[in-house]
């Protein structure tokens, strides 16, 4: 009984030779057109954004990398950036204190100490309220398990950074003072500056 697969490296279609020939071997045709088509490509780009940033075409547009910081990428609506806590008509935290957001964060990167509110007619309110960036994965689980819409991750706000641990961590004063982006996604708010990020720059980092 003839085998239906084939017992050597001939291919069906003799149009498709998989045997690699002399230069093949070398790869130097190979790595020399690849070569050729990168810098006809980099050339024609660097002729366009030359003529765009230097002659001022404006119809010109070589590079398409985003010029960042100068240039930003617009964000989509859904984009989950820092967290902001929502506030009331009295400035005062929408939070309840339920602890469903502590409970559910994957990470555990949430930290609630309740406490009463003043107003009778709400139960608590959040003495604390911590986020350690550091560990948050930006799931989203917090803003979907909130039963008040507390906790919102649409500040637009992702260039935050510290030169510590501790200065990862966002306190309640701070999350409530942030604001959603606007209509492009753009922030809003300045970016949150920890303590330890004003410090001189000829200052010895920490070990």
């Amino acid at each position: 009984m003839t085998s239906p697969y084939q017992a050597t490296n001939t291919p069906a279609d003799p149009r498709h030779s998989s045997r690699l020939g002399f230069f093949q071997r070398f790869y130097l045709v190979e790595v020399l057109q690849g070569l050729k088509l990168t810098g006809i490509r980099f050339f024609a780009n660097m002729w366009r954004h030359t003529l765009h940033t230097v002659f001022r075409v404006k119809s010109a547009h070589g590079a398409v990398t985003i010029q960042y910081p100068d240039e930003r990428r617009p964000y989509a609506a859904r984009l989950r950036s820092l967290h902001r806590l929502v506030r009331r008509e009295d400035g005062s935290p929408r939070c309840v204190a339920c602890m469903m957001c502590e409970t559910v964060c994957p990470a555990h990167c949430i930290y609630i100490v309740a406490t009463e509110h003043p107003n009778p007619e709400i139960e608590k309110v959040p003495e604390r309220f911590d986020i350690d960036l550091g560990k948050c994965v930006f799931c989203g689980y917090c803003v979907e398990a909130c039963p008040e819409d507390a906790i919102r991750m649409d500040t637009g706000i992702l260039e935050f950074s510290s030169y510590s641990r501790g200065g990862m961590i966002y306190t309640k004063e701070t999350l409530l003072a942030l604001e959603p982006a606007g209509p492009n996604g753009a922030p809003t708010s300045p970016v949150p500056i920890p303590a330890d990020r004003s410090m001189p720059r000829n200052r010895s980092m920490p070990s």
